[in-house]
This record gives structure tokens, sequence and C-alpha cells, in this order.
């Protein structure tokens, strides 16, 4: 399975049961989607763990007994990868959600990516 949707999976989980944080095996990617997920304020700050087996601690945010994560769309799979200019770069859900895209300048939202006039591989939304 692909470590995005492995990743974006445990999420989805964890906050539909109320979890207070979700642990994640490390990458350096998933670090990079962690540390803009918290920046746009989905969550907390993610930390790395573990000595031996390393991993992703990252806190789940809750406003009013309610997730702040309420969906996730993945977009670019394993077999099918999506890739977009900057002019392609919408708002996710009338601007209430973020896009996360994977440039050559790093995981950042869609909205950073089309301000730095940089494409990419779509990764996913969130709202």
């Amino acid at each position: 399975m692909d470590y995005i949707s492995d990743m974006l999976i445990r999420i989805k989980n964890a906050n539909s049961a109320y979890k207070p944080e979700v642990s994640i095996p490390y990458s350096s990617l998933g670090m990079s989607v962690a540390q803009t997920l918290a920046k746009s304020g989905f969550t907390g700050s993610p930390l790395r763990k573990g000595k031996r087996l390393k991993f992703i601690e990252l806190p789940l945010i809750y406003e009013n007994d309610e997730p702040k994560i309420s969906g996730i769309k993945r977009l670019s799979g394993q077999a099918k990868r999506m890739y977009t200019g900057v002019s392609s770069i919408r708002p996710v859900r009338n601007g209430y959600g973020k896009l996360v895209v994977s440039t050559s300048s790093g995981v950042m939202t869609g909205e950073e990516a089309k301000k730095a006039k940089i494409g990419g591989e779509l990764l996913f939304e969130i709202w």
C-alpha cells in the first residue's frame, strides 16, 4: 500500500474514533505532510519519536467535540499519478478545505504552490 494512503487512513480512523493523537511510521515525506497539516490548522505539531523504530506522533484537534478534519480525499495513487500546473490549482470546498501538493520545493498547500507559481503532484484534499 502507498505510504500517503496509509497515513491518511490512519488519520481518518483515529479522527472518527476521537483519539487524541495518531502514530504513523516515520518517513521524511510523511513528516512534510504532517507539518503541512499542522501549518494549515488541521492537526497539532507533529513529533518524531522512537529510537529504533521511528514514528510520527500527530495530535488531532477537536472543536466543540467535533473533529477538525471532516473528510480526506486521496487524488494521486500508485497506479495513477496526477500532476497539475499552477494554472489548474483551484480552491477545495469553496475555500473551506486545502489541497496538498508535492512540488519540487517540497510539500505545500495549493495556495502556497499558487503563490510560488509551482505545479506538482496532487496528493490529497482535506476539509
